[in-house]
């Protein structure tokens, strides 16, 4: 006899995945094809220091440049989605990222490998903005914040497939992890031509050419986003020690094998691909968005402190459910907001300047947290954590009155 009380809650759920496009959910499934081989950057902390023995510096020093690559490729990829449009961007990017990251394999030595770091995340970040405005282009106005959570499940139903997966094959060899990514890439990359070629081509064809003028202000000029991008590279700084310190205090405190590890980071994204888009359906489109970012922020925050409060498995795993939580309470929102700020030929300028303040936190992020670690300890690095977790919510939420009063990109710096 069948169960009535589930019943709600498949109606819920049912609700929060109905009504998307089909090329939403198309977006979706060739992201989750593409993540589902994220396994390079996830373990590329314990690779440098375990397999090619290079010290907690240096490897900050390598990683970082996945962070500046990143940062320029998040503003070139939005500079080129204005251009030359979204479709010929995340094609390219998704074909030359998969062979850069299959080539990081044979570089060994630390000035090699940065530089080679740097290509590869320059490429393959700049399909952020130009995934955002074509997920904006195909959705429905009234679905556009839940399309993204879609897009976003997809990502971490990937990212708990790849570095689960990728903890069982560094066991056996680290190469694997770099081939398996490389070609997740490139099969991504043909089935997006193949299911968006001829679209584009229509859609171009419809739209026409786009002159200077009608692109729209640049977000360089609106005061209200760019301390919106600061709060969020410091939102992203404490996000990305999930790859850099996190798993290193796995390691180093709790002795844990990659096969652990990869489950604890795969977890992350089991949370997000449960439970995100029905949360985000409950609620709905916010009328105080920046107070709805400021609670995921704080819960990020809290994640941190609760390292120092009690040394057990338990607590790992608590803190990454609280993770998820900050996760799903703060990023399918920013970048909701990104696209309402921007006007309907300037996305990619926007888009571009968000992903920047991600990949400016990702050189950051390494840098800061491998400096306090060596400097001090594990402990001072968690409660530092926890205090910007803090403030920064604050900051979230005392900017709401602003968005408020200044609700479109009016308010402008000189150039």
């Amino acid at each position: 006899m069948q169960d009535i009380s589930l019943q709600p809650m498949f109606q819920l759920y049912k609700e929060a995945y109905g009504g998307l496009s089909r090329n939403t959910w198309l977006l979706s499934i060739i992201m989750l094809i593409n993540r589902s081989g994220s396994m390079v950057i996830p373990f590329m902390a314990v690779y440098l220091t375990q397999e090619l023995r290079m010290g907690v510096k240096e490897s900050g020093v390598v990683i970082s440049a996945f962070g500046v690559g990143a940062l320029l490729g998040a503003y070139a990829g939005g500079w080129l989605t204005d251009r030359i449009g979204h479709f010929h961007v995340q094609f390219f990017s998704l074909l030359l990222g998969g062979i850069s990251l299959f080539s990081l394999q044979f570089f060994k030595e630390v000035t090699s490998l940065t530089i080679m770091v740097f290509i590869a995340s320059l490429v393959s970040e700049a399909l952020r903005p130009a995934n955002a405005v074509s997920i904006s282009v195909y959705a429905k106005p009234e679905n556009i914040t839940r399309a993204y959570s879609l897009n976003r499940m997809a990502i971490n139903l990937g990212f708990a497939v790849g570095p689960t997966l990728g903890g069982l094959l560094a066991v056996i060899s680290y190469k694997l992890l770099f081939w398996v990514d490389g070609i997740t890439c490139v099969v991504a990359a043909l089935l997006f031509f193949q299911a968006f070629n001829n679209q584009d081509k229509l859609r171009r064809k419809a739209t026409g050419k786009i002159s200077k003028n009608e692109r729209g202000p640049s977000p360089f000029r609106d005061v209200i986003f760019i301390l919106f991008c600061i709060g969020s590279c410091m939102f992203a700084m404490l996000f990305f020690q999930l790859f850099t310190t996190i798993p290193l205090y796995y390691k180093n405190v709790y002795l844990l094998d990659e096969n652990a590890i990869g489950l604890l980071i795969g977890l992350n994204g089991l949370i997000i691909f449960l439970f995100e888009m029905v949360i985000v359906y409950k609620i709905g489109k916010p009328q105080k968005i920046m107070q709805i970012i400021a609670i995921g922020v704080f819960i990020m925050g809290l994640s941190f402190f609760l390292f120092n409060v009690y040394h057990s498995i338990i607590i790992l795993v608590v803190a990454m459910l609280l993770t998820s939580i900050a996760e799903i309470f703060s990023m399918p929102f920013m970048v909701s907001y990104t696209m309402q700020r921007s006007g309907q030929y300037n996305k990619g300028a926007y888009m571009a300047m968000y992903s920047m303040s991600y990949s400016l936190a990702f050189i950051l992020a390494p840098l800061g947290g491998t400096y306090i670690l060596d400097t001090w300890s594990f402990e001072v690095l968690w409660y530092v954590c926890a205090a910007l977790g803090i403030l920064l919510a604050t900051g979230y939420y005392l900017l709401q009155p602003l968005q408020e009063m200044n609700p479109q990109p009016n308010t402008q710096i000189d150039d």
